[in-house]
């Protein structure tokens, strides 16, 4: 037995698959901005945390959105008594807000970390801290993301 599929019911069948696809899997920037929120949220149990003690080190133009260095630090003793447990760094313009989760303990000396992130576009970088005392600190920044290093 054999089946003829015509090529108009191979291309009927090829868009409704995109487009179920595209809407099922739809994520833009508002939803970005509301998981932005909800990570936040889930990282503090809902506390607010305050704007100090957390510095994000990245540049104001990114011409490479897939590559753009980031250095965080929190001012902090880093003793048994007093230090920073975890930062998390948070890309509002992003598909996936959450973009890494660091920990730190007495022994780390420093709360500080470097990496490379990839930015969608431009958007707000987040940084909050949460200290061995149960305290979160935060801090902002916006990164311009360019296309082809135009500056624009």
């Amino acid at each position: 037995m054999s089946i003829s599929i015509t090529r108009r019911q191979t291309l009927f069948v090829g868009a409704a698959a995109i487009a179920a696809a595209a809407m099922g899997q739809s994520v833009g920037p508002a939803h970005a901005a509301n998981n932005i929120d909800e990570l936040a949220k889930k990282f503090t149990g809902g506390a607010a945390p305050v704007e100090g003690k957390v510095k994000l080190d990245l540049p104001e133009i990114a011409e490479n959105g897939n590559t753009v260095p980031i250095t965080v630090s929190v001012e902090s003793p880093m003793t048994d008594a007093d230090y920073v447990k975890e930062v998390i760094l948070l890309a509002d313009g992003n598909p996936n807000a959450g973009v890494a989760t660091f920990h730190f303990s007495p022994a780390s000396g420093l709360a500080e970390a470097n990496t490379r992130i990839r930015l969608a576009n431009t958007q707000n970088i987040v940084a909050i801290a949460k200290t061995s005392d149960g305290k979160y600190y935060t801090a902002k920044k916006q990164v311009k993301v360019t296309i082809g290093g135009c500056g624009g």
